[in-house]
């Protein structure tokens, strides 16, 4: 009985997701039909570090590497359809990475936005993990143990399913 359960829940969830077709194969959604509005995604994630790695941050040979994340996390979003199979090119029209020292780490902020017919949450999400590994791949001389945590979408705006907001306690 559980695993019948669990089959009605996992087809009922496949209705749900655009990415298969009626056989469950995987395809790129035609968005073709849709109307391009105006679309904004924010998501974060955080690189938790060592307080010996963060005060040695300013003094990395390697350049700033808050800096270097950024551009990193930049550059990624614009090539997030190379990145993940099933995401559309798009003509994004704004991105902004953010990398700040916090206590026990950098906290990183990346925004996406566009005028498409469909939304820029894998770019925003994108570019805050490009950046987390990037503040890593600078780091990791001084420490292996560096972990990236909270991957996640803060919040997007615009098209058909509407707008959403990560409650602050998630």
């Amino acid at each position: 009985m559980g695993a019948e359960k669990s089959l009605l829940k996992a087809i009922k969830m496949t209705d749900k997701l655009s990415h298969f077709d009626s056989s469950g194969n995987a395809r790129m959604v035609d968005v073709s039909g849709k109307s391009a509005t105006r679309r904004e995604a924010v998501a974060s994630a955080f690189v938790e570090l060592s307080d010996a790695v963060l005060a040695a941050l300013p003094q990395n040979p390697k350049g700033n590497p808050l800096e270097v994340a950024r551009f990193a996390g930049i550059q990624a979003a614009k090539r997030t359809s190379e990145l993940i199979p099933m995401c559309h090119p798009l003509p994004l029209s704004f991105v902004d990475v953010e990398a700040a020292i916090v206590t026990g780490g950098v906290q990183i902020r990346a925004t996406a936005a566009t005028t498409a017919a469909t939304g820029v949450e894998m770019e925003a999400l994108t570019a805050a993990s490009i950046a987390a590994l990037t503040v890593y791949d600078m780091t990791k001389a001084l420490d292996k143990s560096i972990r990236i945590r909270e991957i996640v979408l803060l919040e997007k705006s615009g098209g058909k399913s509407g707008d959403f907001r990560r409650p602050e306690s998630q």
